[in-house]
């Protein structure tokens, strides 16, 4: 029987993300914590999360969970979502804050102007709504999810890379970016799978049942 520990830093639709989970595999116990021994011994973890970076960072230290999220991403099935993402990375710039470090790249701040076709029109920050995932690897978390099936996003940063060989999907906003990434027992999404109806349930029941 899967242990999921939704991990709570005080940012994120926790209940949203937890009722998910327990949809989707009725036998779960899902549990919503702040506790380091709860996230250890649990079979998976789920980092959610919205908010500013600086805010996400200092609120996982203030807790004591850092070294238990830094573990959990080494050692479990670990699924980012947004924040839990973007935390995933070496810096950000929102705040210029160092993050976990644990992926290779850095957080960026969509701009209006990162197009300089006149043709295209400035697009509004943050990015709101559903958009295309376009699938880049092979990854258990895809199956039965068709490459391009639209996803739900709110966000205003988002994660660049120079190793491709982590990208497991990106989608446009007007330029393209990388949305997802996974390496090892790692998979980290800038959308939201719990707002992103059945291909987010999907997802979510591919992450119950994945054994990296």
């Amino acid at each position: 029987m899967n242990s999921i520990a939704v991990v709570d830093y005080g940012m994120g639709n926790l209940r949203s993300v937890s009722k998910a989970l327990e949809y989707v595999d009725s036998s779960a116990v899902v549990t919503v914590t702040s506790d380091p021994k709860v996230i250890r011994s649990a079979t998976h973890v789920v980092v959610p999360g919205q908010g500013a970076m600086p805010h996400c960072m200092q609120a996982l230290d203030d807790q004591g969970l850092r070294e238990s999220v830094i573990e959990a991403a080494k050692n479990k099935p670990f699924l980012g979502i947004c924040l839990g993402l973007q935390m995933l990375f070496e810096e950000s710039e929102e705040g210029n804050i160092r993050a976990l470090g644990i992926l290779p790249g850095r957080v960026k701040k969509l701009e209006s102007t990162d197009t300089a076709d006149s043709d295209i029109p400035k697009i509004k920050i943050p990015h709101m709504g559903w958009n295309q995932v376009h699938q880049t690897l092979e990854h258990p978390l895809w199956y039965g999810i068709d490459t391009d099936t639209r996803f739900y996003f709110v966000h205003s940063y988002y994660v660049a890379t120079d190793e491709p060989q982590i990208v497991a999907g990106s989608t446009e906003y007007p330029v393209p970016f990388t949305c997802a990434v996974a390496r090892d027992n790692i998979f980290a999404i800038q959308f939201h799978p719990e707002k992103s109806h059945s291909a987010g349930l999907a997802l979510l029941s591919n992450f119950l049942k994945w054994t990296p």
